[in-house]
Order: C-alpha cells, then structure tokens, then sequence
C-alpha cells in the first residue's frame, strides 16, 4: 500500500537517470538504492528531506541529494520534501528557528531590519546567524527523526494491514470451499 502511493508522486528512475542535466552525475545515478521504495530508503528520505529543509541555506535541493547519494535513500522523496521550506512556510519556520537558538543560547532578542541588500547581509545578519543555524540544526534534527519514527511506523501499520487482509482473503475463500 505504502509502496504503491508512493510510485505515483514520485518518478521513474529511469526519467531521472535519462534527464541530460544530470548526466554529470554519472555513474552515481545508477545505484538502484536511490530509486527502491522500502521501509529504510523512504523513511531516511523522510529524515534527510525534513532536516534539510529546516537549513537555512540556498541549494537546499542539492544537499537533499548529496545526502540521499551518501546515504543511499530515496533520492526523488529526499529532493521532494525540502520543499516544506517555500516561500510561503520559510519566514515562519525560520523565525521559529531563530527564536529556538536564542532562547538555547540565551541572548537577548535583537530588533532587526529584514531587508535583501548586501549591506544588510554584510552587517546585519551577523547579528542573527548563531541562533539560526543553531535552532534550524536542532529543529531539523528533531523533525527529521519525527519523519523517520512517523515512516517507519506507517510502513510497518501498512505491512500488518495487508497481512490481515490477505489472511482474511484467505479464510474466506477456506469457508467458501467448504
């Protein structure tokens, strides 16, 4: 059951492994442990998805993958779930984030002006950038391993529900021949 709702969001590996902007891969690509839809390969995608998302970096679906290569997950889910971070959830999760790393490293809050400059990046975010990558490392670990447990739980729930039901299939076709 998981496996097969699964397949129908993600693609084929063949699509990925076909696509000519990651032919510079190479070989990488070609591991069938990216591409496998099992209870380890989805919920490690689940954790390396959800912790990436949480980094307050650019290149956040290039990490998801350099992660999924290096620990052999699901690289189509790992990608797929950084998106938690668009830009409608980022200014939410991140000012979560920072306020998280504030509180655990005990500053004070600092009254800052958001503005996309060079100048603002250059003096301001000094300012800011402990506590977030502190309260974003944290967070997404913590969210991370929530995935993981969450996954691994739905594989085995979907795994025991298509036990008994096939152990039902079975009964009943017994009864009926009898």
């Amino acid at each position: 059951m998981a496996r097969k709702l699964l397949r129908r969001f993600i693609p084929s590996a063949h699509a990925i492994k076909s696509n000519p902007a990651l032919h510079f891969l190479g070989d990488l690509l070609h591991n069938p442990n990216l591409f496998h839809l099992n209870r380890y390969s989805v919920s490690m995608a689940f954790f390396v998805g959800i912790f990436i998302a949480f980094i307050p970096l650019p290149g956040q679906m290039a990490m998801a993958a350099l992660l999924a290569l290096l620990f052999r997950c699901n690289l189509p889910i790992s990608v797929a779930l950084v998106w938690i971070s668009n830009p409608l959830t980022m200014p939410a999760m991140f000012f979560a984030t920072y306020q998280l790393g504030r509180w655990l490293l005990g500053l004070p809050p600092v009254s800052v002006s958001l503005e996309l400059s060079w100048h603002w990046l250059m003096h301001e975010f000094n300012l800011i950038w402990r506590p977030l990558l502190v309260g974003s490392i944290l967070s997404g670990l913590v969210f991370g391993v929530i995935g993981y447990v969450v996954m691994q739980l739905f594989w085995r729930w979907t795994v025991v529900r298509s036990w008994h039901q096939r152990k039902e299939r079975r009964a009943s076709r017994r009864s009926r021949e009898v």
